[in-house]
């Protein structure tokens, strides 16, 4: 049953789902090991003991399905030398994969990674929750590069490709 739209929310509010937070944690947890070089092990005690769910600075996070979370982060991690050239051909030559940023790589890799290990999932689905991960944190052309690359990706791997842009 749908909760009752909330009349104070901006026009294309959606709240976030417990899935959708585990995938904005598995981005901002594989931007940590990416920047500060900490473990995946490490990285995901961390972020279930200290951040899924709980009150940090007095910011609540929201509660996060830890399995998603942990499924995304280790798939990353365990699947980068498979992911990371799949992000490169679905890159113009002009931008490496070198050449993005942590934030963007850890985008594209975890919508990668769910684009190729997770069939159970919808395209639309993992194209749009990344874009919005990354509207998040860019404001100009970064979500369409990840609209664009996330569907050229699944258009390849799933024979289907539903942009949100």
């Amino acid at each position: 049953m749908a909760e009752p739209a909330d009349e104070r929310q901006p026009a294309g509010f959606r709240p976030a789902n417990k899935r959708g937070a585990a995938r904005l944690a598995a981005v901002q947890a594989l931007y940590q090991m990416d920047v500060g070089g900490t473990g995946l092990l490490e990285t995901t005690a961390e972020y279930e003991i200290f951040r899924l769910g709980k009150e940090i600075d007095g910011v609540t996070y929201r509660e996060a399905d830890p399995q998603w979370f942990r499924a995304i982060l280790a798939g990353v991690v365990e699947n980068q030398k498979t992911i990371d050239p799949v992000i490169r051909r679905s890159l113009t030559d002009d931008w490496p994969l070198s050449r993005l940023d942590s934030t963007l790589r850890a985008i594209l890799r975890a919508g990668v990674y769910e684009l190729i290990r997770r069939s159970d999932v919808p395209v639309a689905v993992i194209i749009s929750e990344y874009v919005d991960i990354a509207k998040a944190f860019y404001e100009e052309e970064e979500p369409k590069l990840v609209n664009a690359v996330l569907d050229r990706v699944a258009r390849r791997l799933r024979n289907e490709g539903r942009g949100t842009s």
